[in-house]
């Protein structure tokens, strides 16, 4: 079984859409021992760290998160909230700590205003990576952010948006993309179906 945390900061229709697509069987929870017993795990997110990260932590489940070993892919805020800090808030916000890094506001040009939305090539830094197997040099997704992490040990690939940032990140089993892959058409599905694969 695949769970989808209920983050309370979360689009959850598009995500439970994109693994339907797929014939994936999925729940949407917020019950620890759910989330403990499924097999893969999506952490998505949509809005600001700071509420995404109080809503973790009145649910009790931040310590659960950090704690699981099966495959766990963050979406968007999802997969920022995995690093260790987020500069967005006040001070910034603790994260989940999981990636070490620090996601950062996207410094916006005429060119490029903040926020990045829409479509963007990534390039494939870690190709042998699992999740992106397949993958074409070049592909195209799907993207609606304000902030980012920089370019990383961490990173499997990186966008350029007034400057590179990481599109896609990895430390063990915790696995993140800033992109939306249920929104990211054909590339998308294939990198759902990669992460499902593991």
């Amino acid at each position: 079984m695949i769970t989808v945390i209920d983050s309370g900061v979360a689009n959850l229709a598009s995500v439970m859409g994109a693994l339907q697509r797929l014939k994936a069987e999925a729940v949407v929870t917020s019950d620890a021992a759910t989330i403990r017993a499924a097999s893969h795990v999506i952490l998505p997110g949509v809005g600001a760290a700071p509420p995404a990260m109080a809503q973790l932590a009145a649910k009790n489940l931040v310590d659960v998160i950090r704690g699981l070993t099966q495959p766990v892919l963050g979406i968007c805020l999802g997969m920022q909230i995995l690093f260790s800090r987020s500069d967005e808030g006040q001070g910034g916000t603790p994260c989940l700590d999981l990636i070490k890094g620090e996601v950062k506001r996207m410094n916006g040009t005429p060119e490029s205003p903040v926020p990045h939305m829409g479509w963007n090539n990534i390039t494939l830094r870690k190709p042998e990576h699992p999740l992106l197997r397949g993958l074409a040099p070049d592909s195209f997704v799907y993207f609606v952010h304000s902030f980012a992490a920089p370019v990383g040990d961490y990173t499997l690939a990186t966008a350029d948006y007034g400057g590179a940032f990481t599109a896609m990140a990895a430390a063990g089993n915790f696995m993140g993309c800033q992109f939306h892959p249920e929104r990211s058409s054909a590339v998308g599905s294939a990198i759902l179906q990669n992460f499902l694969r593991m």
